[in-house]
């Protein structure tokens, strides 16, 4: 890590790899010889287009996303496409399908609710969402125009385990906080978007990779900055799109590449994930509450059980340089982000803090 910087576990935005950050500021007041930033370019400007494709076409390569498939960068974060998926897809049947495993898939079903007919087909909430219901647990409507899950959820700390079977019925995934963590077979979904926050770029950007076959028509009223059909017809430039972000996109696809791809970050994030669990699940002070076949390899939560020890935990730590370790408000305790840019370095010196920290206070 360079010098001055901490190890940052924020859940979003986070933390970028140090060497897109670098090239960033290389090029920030002068982009390749064009004498002036990414930041001040017109979007329609040659040396623009030529960024904007080639951050999809670095995606496609890393992702393996066929042809079949469009790529759009929008703006409204994943929260705007939980208007914009109904809006879009819920144009058939009038009916759509929500597994309810978080906090995010809890208000993308709310919101789908003012756009059509739509149910919940399994839920954890209940349990506290501790655990991913199993196939068998949901009940699913075979003339539904789409099934939504939010595949890994930042604030309890869950992840799907597996992709349901949803027969004929295209699957819609909110990827946000998992997105190029690991190898993604693409075709197994009709639609996938991420909120950029996490492993992408800064937030601003949002992804959108929606079979093609699913475009069309809108729902009635829906406005035209939403609609997948325009904005596919017009390259994501029917408005001004976040052309900083999506230059960052491109510097992270780049890494990513370089690095060895998505094989290599699964590799390095899961022994991360493996690491720090293994030490909580040893640990007599803390405690992680979600069943372990469920387990996020990308945000690790975990607990005291004394709000007045959390508390004292992440003031202490954020002291010796690790930031933002506060759990959401939602659950309270801790949480670990420890997204692609997080280095082993930063897990070890957290688990570290961790065993001074339950000496002193166990």
């Amino acid at each position: 890590m360079s010098e001055n910087r901490i190890y940052n576990f924020s859940a979003g935005p986070s933390m970028l790899p140090l060497p897109v950050l670098e090239k960033a500021a290389a090029e920030l007041c002068n982009y390749n010889h064009t004498g002036m930033s990414v930041m001040e370019m017109s979007h329609r400007s040659k040396v623009y287009e030529e960024i904007i494709e080639s951050a999809e076409a670095l995606l496609r390569e890393v992702m393996g996303i066929p042809d079949s498939y469009t790529v759009l960068f929008l703006q409204g974060g994943a929260t705007g496409q939980f208007a914009a998926v109904p809006m879009n897809l819920m144009t058939k049947s009038g009916k759509a399908d929500y597994i309810v495993t978080g906090n995010f898939s809890q208000k993308a079903y709310e919101e789908a609710q003012r756009y059509g007919a739509a149910r919940v087909a399994g839920s954890t909430k209940a349990q506290n969402f501790a655990y991913i219901p199993s196939q068998d647990e949901l009940s699913l409507d075979p003339e539904a125009d789409y099934v939504h899950i939010c595949e890994n959820n930042t604030i309890y700390g869950s992840k799907w385990p597996y992709l349901p079977d949803t027969g004929n019925v295209p699957l819609v995934a909110d990827q946000s906080s998992c997105i190029l963590s690991e190898p993604c077979d693409v075709t197994r979904y009709g639609l996938i978007y991420a909120g950029a926050q996490k492993n992408l770029a800064p937030a601003g950007v949002t992804v959108v990779i929606v079979r093609n076959d699913l475009i069309g028509p809108p729902q009635k009223g829906t406005p035209t900055v939403l609609s997948y059909e325009m904005q596919a017809k017009n390259g994501s430039m029917y408005n001004t799109p976040p052309t900083y972000n999506i230059y960052l996109i491109k510097l992270v696809l780049e890494y990513i590449k370089e690095t060895g791809g998505l094989a290599v970050m699964a590799e390095r994030n899961k022994a991360k994930a493996a690491k720090l669990y293994a030490y909580i699940d040893e640990s007599k002070l803390y405690k992680n509450h979600i069943r372990k076949d469920c387990r996020s390899i990308m945000n690790v939560t975990f607990t005291t059980g004394s709000e007045e020890l959390d508390a004292k935990f992440c003031k202490e730590a954020a002291a010796s340089g690790l930031a933002n370790l506060k759990g959401h408000r939602v659950v309270g305790g801790m949480r670990a982000s420890i997204y692609n840019a997080m280095p082993e370095e930063g897990v070890d010196a957290l688990i570290d803090f961790m065993a001074r920290f339950e000496k002193e206070n166990a």
